[in-house]
């Protein structure tokens, strides 16, 4: 299957309802088909792992054709080149966080690119550096605990901006830690305690919104187990 295969495939599922509603969320859809992601998905699976179709696939630029390449790369071949590349291209929250969870999180160099996206200005970049965060927090389980404390004046430093997609991963990022184990869930309450006394609106979101997850009773019901 060519790209220019799996782009006629998405253009078969073509859905101006479903569009609108990916605007509402705030998703870009300048280039996009409006496919729901059960399809990605299934036919990422028929088509299997394949490196080079997903170089091609990201280049037509194509919303669900980029989709799909997080879904089929391989992350033994992806270089930090092509995800600085990838990622210089974000324009969208949901291409940003499907890129981490479907493949950055993946990658030998995930740990070392936080530190370097969360860095950029760029919405998008930022943005991704603190939703890899998240991601690895949640699945990266046989890294030691006291790794993520690295990430701590990160999320600080951050928490003050105010942009909705940095804000909201910020948010995103302490609450996962703060999950991850009883010592990360104290940690992680500590940090939201100290980000809530800053001078910003934002960071009272992140910090008041963290401290109400992670003391729900739920919550560390489930750390414990």
């Amino acid at each position: 299957m060519t790209a220019q295969d799996v782009i006629e495939e998405l253009r078969k599922y073509y859905n101006p309802c479903n569009l609108e509603g990916m605007s509402h969320y705030g998703i870009n859809v300048e280039k996009a088909f409006g496919v729901n992601v059960p399809v990605l998905r299934a036919l990422a699976k028929k088509i299997g792992t394949n490196h080079e179709l997903a170089l091609k696939l990201w280049e037509s630029g194509y919303h669900e054709a980029r989709h799909i390449a997080t879904m089929i790369d391989d992350p033994k071949l992806v270089t930090k080149s092509q995800m600085n590349k990838w990622v210089r291209d974000f324009n969208s929250w949901d291409i940003c966080d499907g890129a981490c969870s479907n493949l950055f999180r993946f990658t030998p160099h995930a740990f070392d690119k936080i530190f370097e996206w969360t860095k950029r200005k760029e919405e998008f970049i930022r943005r991704t550096g603190f939703s890899l965060i998240a991601y690895l927090a949640v699945h990266d389980r046989k890294r030691d605990d006291k790794n993520f404390l690295k990430f701590f004046p990160l999320i600080k430093k951050h928490s003050v901006d105010e942009r909705n997609f940095v804000k909201k991963a910020v948010n995103w990022a302490l609450r996962q830690i703060g999950k991850r184990s009883k010592f990360l869930n104290k940690e992680a309450l500590k940090l939201a305690k100290e980000i809530k006394s800053l001078d910003s609106k934002s960071a009272k979101w992140i910090a008041n919104d963290a401290i109400r997850e992670l003391t729900n009773p739920k919550i560390l019901a489930r750390i414990k187990h």
